[in-house]
């Protein structure tokens, strides 16, 4: 027997199998975001951001991924070379340049991001490999290296904060008579980082790239690494803080500042929001002028961007996202929030800097935005730096813990950078 549908029913069950169809058809746009910041609030923010982003676009999820720097660093480079990886990530590798993906034509306003972004937007733009008006993301964060000091610590040993013309040695020296003076267990330390160490390499007058190629060290590094060899000797910069990691990884010392251990430690301004509330007001700490040397009184320069990479299956999707999260409305946000120097051109930004101490760093870092070497900056974007800091980080810390002599040292690191410029050459 057959069976028939009433004309009701029919146009009910096609209703609801039309609208059945169209959920299927809208699939959920899932893009993975891997973010990194020694601030757990500002990484927090990101998240919850994240979040905001799915509201108003119900289509698509953003996993958000949050990872230490270390891996990040050693980890991404490898998933995007097999075609893996996340969709959207926050870098520091200027070299990850070739897995960008293009999203001026993916953008609803392309032309008014590139305005707020500026020139910022060159830094990503390798010549030769990306489009000199593409957009493939944006800069985060502008950085540079100085020296924090625990300023409680100077006035309890009775002994002045260092000079804007002082040197590294000078700046050591002082560190180690206030910790003599005041029973701190670490004078003088620095992240375990190759681009940390490298700051004081420019004023001593190292340049890491000779006739196109690197060479490292030259006199000018083998005197600073002479001398931080020396401070570990003494106890001015205590082994442990470098001899406790191995091989190439990063170890960052912030806590240890904060805890009020260390009297003198090399960092960049993305910690003074960290600082200024984990430390309230247990002391009272600033930043100082760049180390001088030599060649000058340098502050290494740095950043961070957050991009999209080609290999997404939802470039669209990525596209609204980093439009999102760089727009002047939110790059202010972050800006005045987490007192980031961002690659945005927001005008008179209002950092929320609670404490004077806070203040007063802030003000050190910004004068030093011009401090910083050509060379310095040129490293950065140079193919095989990433390598440079990492055999810093590795036959510094052999040399630190006896592992290496100093002319051994010297030897395994001209070594290293032989390799470095032979496997460049291969992959020209």
């Amino acid at each position: 027997m057959k069976t028939y549908l009433s004309g009701a029913f029919a146009l009910a069950l096609a209703t609801v199998s039309f609208a059945w169809s169209s959920v299927a058809m809208a699939e959920t746009q899932t893009i993975t975001f891997l973010f990194t910041d020694d601030d757990q609030a500002y990484v927090e923010r990101m998240e919850a951001l994240s979040k905001e982003f799915e509201t108003a676009h119900p289509d698509i999820k953003v996993n958000f991924v949050s990872s230490g720097y270390d891996a990040v660093a050693k980890q991404l480079p490898v998933q995007l070379a097999i075609g893996e990886g996340p969709d959207v990530a926050k870098i520091t590798d200027w070299q990850l340049a070739p897995y960008y993906l293009d999203m001026r034509p993916l953008m609803k306003d392309p032309d008014g991001f590139a305005k707020l972004h500026g020139d910022s937007l060159n830094t990503l733009r390798f010549p030769g490999v990306n489009d000199q008006n593409s957009i493939n993301g944006y800069v985060a964060s502008q950085t540079f290296n100085l020296p924090f000091v625990n300023r409680t610590l100077f006035d309890q040993a009775k002994e002045p904060l260092p000079k804007p013309t002082a040197t590294l040695k000078e700046i050591v020296e002082a560190s180690a008579r206030v910790a003599k003076a005041t029973g701190a267990q670490i004078p003088f330390t620095m992240d375990r980082s190759g681009h940390r160490f490298s700051g004081a390499a420019f004023s001593y007058g190292s340049n890491y790239v000779k006739d196109g190629k690197f060479s490292f060290p030259d006199d000018a590094a083998k005197h600073y690494i002479t001398d931080l060899y020396n401070w570990t000797k003494d106890g001015s910069f205590p082994k442990e803080m470098w001899g406790a990691a191995g091989g190439t990884q990063y170890k960052n010392m912030g806590d240890e500042f904060v805890n009020g251990n260390v009297v003198t430690y090399i960092a960049g301004n993305w910690m003074v929001n960290p600082f200024q509330q984990k430390i309230g007001d247990g002391f009272d700490w600033t930043a100082i002028s760049a180390p001088c040397g030599d060649a000058g009184c340098y502050a290494m320069p740095g950043g961070t961007a957050i991009v999209g990479f080609k290999r997404t299956k939802y470039p669209q999707a990525v596209a609204s996202f980093i439009e999102f999260l760089g727009s002047e409305k939110v790059q202010r946000e972050i800006a005045e929030n987490y007192v980031i120097l961002t690659g945005a051109n927001i005008k008179d930004p209002q950092y929320k800097l609670t404490s004077k101490n806070a203040k007063d760093a802030m003000a050190v870092f910004l004068a030093a935005r011009d401090s910083a070497p050509q060379a310095a900056r040129d490293l950065e974007r140079l193919k095989g730096s990433g390598a440079m800091y990492q055999l810093i980080v590795q036959r510094m810390s052999q040399l630190i813990v006896g592992e290496l002599s100093l002319e051994d040292a010297f030897k395994a690191m001209s070594a290293d950078v032989d390799k470095i410029n032979v496997a460049l050459a291969a992959n020209k």
